[in-house]
């Protein structure tokens, strides 16, 4: 916990995992993998309020998170004329657009969206300007943009370290939009914008509107991103390999377990050079959310620029849209290039 000399209220609607739960199955000591704890972490916030319309879910949050006030909508929230600095929205992502809206009215100075803003473009880009509009910062929650660790690769990327990036390979699964929309924004954190060639097979392995897709996309600078599908009703998997001039970036474990190999001359072929068995790094806690809650204070406290905001996650999810829409043509009615 810092000793953070400003305090700011705040709120959150949707009391699952992600607000707090996933915390209940870990150690006190470990660190935070939901908002609540976060938040409480830090030392800068005062988590003031939440809403749930599950009673007994909303009560089991307010004790665990030591909570006074809960409520079953954001209409008793505003019918009080309570007022929060943070309002962090974890409901369901059908619930997006109608909470960020509500939360607009409550006039936060920041709110923080759970990935994807919203299911649709067209009512990501309005939420989007909404927020801008009324003059609060929106960030989004793309988690991996605040992991030390991709923030110390990406660096190492941008300094040339690893020489050029000559081709990426990736998988995921369970939906393009709620977990490929994940590995896009984690893609073009780390080697820049993405172009989709061609698509493949589509695999609706968890959600009815959101399948996993498999696809080939490029870089700026033309290098081919493969990114294939497992099935979600088989295991969880979020994998990439990246190739590049100086040796291979592998990320698995969704991102806990780093493998960095480096070319070096054979000592058995003259001339030749080979990959060694490299350095593996293992985290078993991510400090994603713990930076995440730090560049919230200090984007409310000092204007610092938020790392993961609406501009990358709008991005993101128009590159999973048009694959959407290159994969599904019939189903398809939002043009692209009108949003952009």
């Amino acid at each position: 916990m810092i000793q953070a000399y400003k305090t700011f209220k705040v709120l959150i609607i949707g009391c699952g995992n992600i607000a707090g739960g996933y915390d209940n199955v870990q150690p006190d000591k470990n660190l935070p993998l939901g908002h609540a704890k976060a938040f409480i972490n830090h030392g800068g916030f005062e988590l003031s309020g939440c809403v749930e319309p599950d009673a007994h879910k909303r009560v089991a949050f307010q004790k665990r998170w030591k909570i006074t006030h809960g409520y079953e909508s954001m209409q008793s929230v505003l019918a009080n004329n309570l007022e929060f600095d943070v309002i962090s929205i974890c409901s369901p992502t059908q619930q997006h657009e109608n909470d960020i809206q509500a939360a607009i009215s409550n006039q936060p100075q920041l709110i923080f969206c759970e990935k994807p803003i919203t299911p649709c473009v067209e009512d990501s880009l309005k939420s989007i300007k909404s927020c801008q509009d009324s003059g609060i910062k929106l960030a989004v929650n793309y988690s991996r943009r605040w992991s030390s660790q991709v923030d110390a690769f990406r660096q190492e990327l941008i300094n040339e370290s690893w020489g050029q990036v000559r081709s990426v390979m990736g998988v995921y699964n369970k939906g393009i939009l709620n977990n490929g929309s994940h590995m896009i924004d984690l893609l073009q954190c780390l080697v820049g914008p993405l172009q989709v060639q061609t698509v493949g097979k589509v695999i609706y392995d968890h959600w009815t509107d959101d399948p996993s897709i498999d696809c080939v996309l490029r870089t700026e600078s033309g290098a081919p991103v493969h990114i294939n599908v497992a099935d979600a009703r088989d295991y969880a998997i979020f994998e990439l390999q990246i190739i590049t001039e100086k040796g291979v970036i592998s990320i698995e474990d969704g991102g806990s377990t780093w493998r960095l190999r480096k070319a070096q001359p054979s000592t058995d072929l003259a001339g030749y050079q080979f990959l060694n068995q490299g350095e593996s790094i293992h985290r078993l806690q991510s400090d994603a959310m713990t930076n995440a809650v730090a560049n919230i204070w200090e984007a409310l406290a000092y204007n610092k620029p938020l790392l993961s905001d609406g501009s990358n996650a709008l991005k993101a999810q128009l590159v999973c849209e048009q694959i959407k829409q290159m994969a599904m043509p019939k189903n398809s009615h939002i043009k692209i290039k009108e949003v952009i």
